[in-house]
């Protein structure tokens, strides 16, 4: 996965996001963010690994946003890698 590719996983998980109420508010509550941020940060690497470390930190929820955006289940974990900070280890 190239970093364009997985900033399009990201920016779908942010769509789905910002479509869902409570979801959104959970992610500004817990991330400190507001709407604001959001709008203007939102191409932004940082954010978007951000979006990404908030679903995979729920894995209820991030099953629902790749049901509801039509990810694979994994693509989320291997977009986050490959962007900003992703250097996670491998535990399979």
């Amino acid at each position: 996965m190239n970093e364009e590719e997985a900033k399009s996983i990201a920016l779908r998980a942010l769509s789905y996001l910002v479509a869902e109420e409570d979801v959104l508010q959970r992610f500004m509550d817990l991330s400190g963010v507001d709407a604001a941020d959001i709008r203007q940060r939102a191409d932004d690497v940082e954010m978007l690994a951000g979006v990404l470390d908030f679903f995979l930190g729920f894995e209820p929820q991030l099953l629902q946003m790749c049901e509801a955006t039509g990810l694979a289940a994994d693509a989320p974990a291997r977009a986050r890698r490959r962007l900003f900070g992703g250097q996670f280890e491998e535990w399979s």
